[in-house]
């Protein structure tokens, strides 16, 4: 048998710059990113792997193509220092000094004769074996394969084929640059010949532009090509004209990342232009224009000194016209009509009353098995008026926010723009002289609608925004279609950390499994409403387990919370917090220690312990300062649990670690006197609980 022990030689390289383009037709603007991302990602990762040296990898990508510039890229591999290790000498001659087959073999499996292979020395011994330097193989000649890789490995959702070709590519492609340093580097990929040429802008310089070099590519294509590959610098001037155009009406630009990205991939050539529209459309809800704006046009809109929007937009164009007021004119007249279709669809939703809208609920189906949305907005309402009531909120106005809240999905205004659900339906019940609680609820049902988002803002809100959530959670759960790892239909995920966002932030002293259980209730096909109630409940503690991760905290500190039966979010939270700042003190770990010996300790025990110490049992001192330590320490952590500031309860139990160590240091609990041993292994159990009464710190050592 043969053994292989290879290194790699770690002597200078010459590098050069690679260039690798694809042309392409328009490429999808929000998937511009990820695609050249991922291209980007899969090149490196190929050069990882074959060992070959590089510098800085920079993605650079507009809507006609993707690429990626590679600095410093070494010319060849690392030459590898090989070492084949065969049989051992004792085995690879025989007695007059004859090879054996063994070496003979492993000889020729070299392509050598045995006189050519060395004694070398290893730690079984004296063995033959033969060292060699194998040289690094040239980068040109690993490039096609691991570029072929890369593009066939990118997240292209839909593939299309184009002309006669078999080749599949989320858009037909054009031309393809490979350049290394002055090299063109053979390749045939997408049914194209890799080359040296690229084009420039589409209307500014519809022309090739030969490459002589990979390090002239970003500035041939900007002059003459009017094209600025580097979506970094693309976006920033976006950012910057946005800004200036918004300066000179003395106005701020909205400027979302969303819209912002979406735009840097629909543009080579950014030139920002403002344009107008007619003030009467400004008598619309100002979401609804927004809207209007940035769906079809990609717009940005602009705000007054009182965040107030004003009657003009920002375009971003892909020319710089010698006639910019034609552009403008231009998307003047576009959006005027998709403005005028706001007002339409609001005034014409404005004809009847929000309310007189519920009845078309009954024909929405929310899920085929749950019901419709009807069904849906009387269960909610059920237990919408039952949060509020624990609020202490008015469980009228939370019925009526219930009962209105879902309207709006019926209405023109949502049915074309389903973004604006709630605050549609928030403008449309404020115009019918609903009380304002009942109003701003049903907008704020849908928050917090992503992290950091706000959370609704008072108690009608609030039972509305859990009580909606907790229905799907039940409802969904209860029809087996519990979300797993790779799909989630229903945002299951999201509506848990909604409501567990809800009661932390707001500081709701509700109990998860109290309303948990009225909600399961409401689905008349649950025949098992306790299981149900336990796996939701689960699968919503469960996401305190990420929370605590973010937050910095460790998987044992969530651990030890979890594991006692706490069903109040917010008070989960506080014990969260209180654990992981006991963490960090001297005595967290040997205190830790102590209640794991403990729990192992009492787990053995197979009669009953008794409740209360008594105090004419304890023999030892070290027993008799624990027992006056735990007395003590009862005491003065009743009224912290009571008030629940864990914090300063686990501050206080930490004094008990000098008492706990001398009782180990110094008794024996399982002492041969029946009534010693249980006597002390009571004391032990007051000890556990007193830590239990916040966490199970025993799980703090698990790690």
């Amino acid at each position: 048998m043969a053994f292989d022990n290879t290194t790699v030689t770690d002597t200078p390289a010459a590098t050069r710059t690679l260039l690798i383009e694809l042309g392409c037709e328009e490429l999808p603007p929000g998937a511009l990113a990820e695609l050249v991302d991922a291209l980007a990602l899969g090149v490196k990762n190929g050069l990882r792997d074959a060992g070959v040296q590089y510098g800085e990898v920079l993605p650079l990508a507009t809507p006609r193509r993707l690429a990626v510039s590679i600095t410093r890229l070494a010319e060849y591999q690392p030459d590898q220092q090989i070492e084949r290790l065969g049989p051992a000498v004792a085995a690879a001659f025989d007695k007059e000094g004859n090879p054996t087959k063994a070496a003979k073999g492993f000889a020729g499996s070299l392509g050598l004769e045995v006189g050519e292979l060395s004694r070398l020395d290893t730690d079984k011994g004296e063995r033959l074996g033969h060292r060699y330097t194998q040289p690094g193989e040239a980068t040109t000649a690993l490039l096609p394969e691991i570029v072929r890789r890369a593009v066939d490995a990118l997240p292209v959702p839909k593939r299309m084929r184009w002309g006669a070709s078999r080749v599949e590519f989320s858009r037909p492609v054009h031309w393809l640059v490979m350049l290394f340093g002055d090299e063109v580097v053979p390749c045939e990929l997408l049914g194209l010949e890799s080359g040296r040429t690229t084009r420039g802008h589409r209307f500014h310089y519809n022309q090739s532009i030969e490459l002589s070099h990979a390090d002239e590519y970003v500035a041939k294509l900007e002059t003459p090509g009017y094209v600025i590959v580097d979506m970094v610098k693309r976006r920033s001037l976006i950012v910057e004209q946005v800004r200036e155009q918004a300066r000179a009406l003395d106005a701020t630009a909205v400027i979302e990342d969303t819209l912002l990205d979406e735009v840097t991939g629909l543009v080579e050539w950014p030139v920002a232009l403002t344009g107008r529209f007619d003030e009467r459309f400004l008598e619309v809800p100002a979401e609804c224009l927004i809207s209007s704006m940035k769906a079809n046009q990609k717009y940005f809109h602009l705000l007054d000194a009182q965040d107030k929007l004003i009657p003009a937009f920002i375009t971003v164009s892909n020319i710089e016209s010698r006639d910019p007021r034609q552009v403008i004119e231009g998307n003047e007249r576009v959006i005027r009509p998709r403005l005028a279709d706001a007002a339409f669809f609001f005034e014409t939703d404005r004809k009847q009353p929000l309310a007189a809208r519920i009845e078309q609920l009954e024909s929405v189906v929310f899920q085929k098995q749950l019901g419709t949305l009807a069904d849906k907005s009387g269960r909610v309402e059920v237990l919408a008026r039952a949060i509020a009531e624990k609020l202490g909120g008015s469980s009228e106005q939370a019925g009526r926010a219930a009962a209105l809240a879902k309207c709006d999905l019926v209405t023109e205004m949502v049915l074309e723009f389903p973004e604006l659900q709630g605050i549609m339906g928030a403008y449309y019940a404020r115009f019918d002289g609903e009380d304002e609680a009942v109003a701003s609820a049903v907008y704020q049902q849908y928050l917090p609608r992503f992290a950091n988002d706000d959370i609704p803002s008072n108690p009608t809100g609030q039972a509305l925004a859990i009580a909606d959530r907790l229905d799907t959670l039940t409802g969904i759960f209860g029809i087996g279609q519990r979300p797993t790892g790779t799909r989630d239909p229903f945002a299951l995920r999201r509506a848990a950390i909604g409501v567990l966002s809800i009661m932390v932030g707001a500081e709701l002293d509700l109990d998860l499994r109290e309303l948990l259980t009225i909600a399961a209730g409401q689905h008349g096909s649950v025949s098992d409403v306790t299981a149900l109630v336990d796996e939701v409940q689960d699968y919503m503690l469960d996401r305190f387990r990420a929370w605590a991760l973010e937050a910095g905290m460790s998987a044992e500190t969530y651990l030890a919370v979890r594991a006692r039966p706490v069903t109040h979010p917010f008070d989960f939270e506080r014990r969260l917090r209180a654990v992981h700042a006991f963490t960090h003190r001297e005595e967290a770990q040997a205190l830790a220690a102590a209640n794991k010996r403990v729990a192992n300790i009492l787990a053995k025990q197979s009669g009953e312990i008794p409740a209360d110490v008594d105090p004419a049992h304890l023999a030892e001192p070290a027993e008799k300062a624990l027992h006056e330590a735990i007395t003590a320490k009862r005491e003065a952590t009743a009224p912290l649990i009571k008030a629940r500031d864990y914090a300063r309860t686990l501050d206080a139990l930490a004094e008990l670690r000098a008492p706990v160590d001398a009782f180990f240091d110094q008794v024996m609990v399982m002492s041969d006197d029946e009534a010693l041993r249980r006597n002390r292994l009571a004391l032990l159990a007051g000890l556990q609980g007193l830590f239990l009464a916040v966490a199970d710190i025993a799980l703090l050592g698990q790690s």
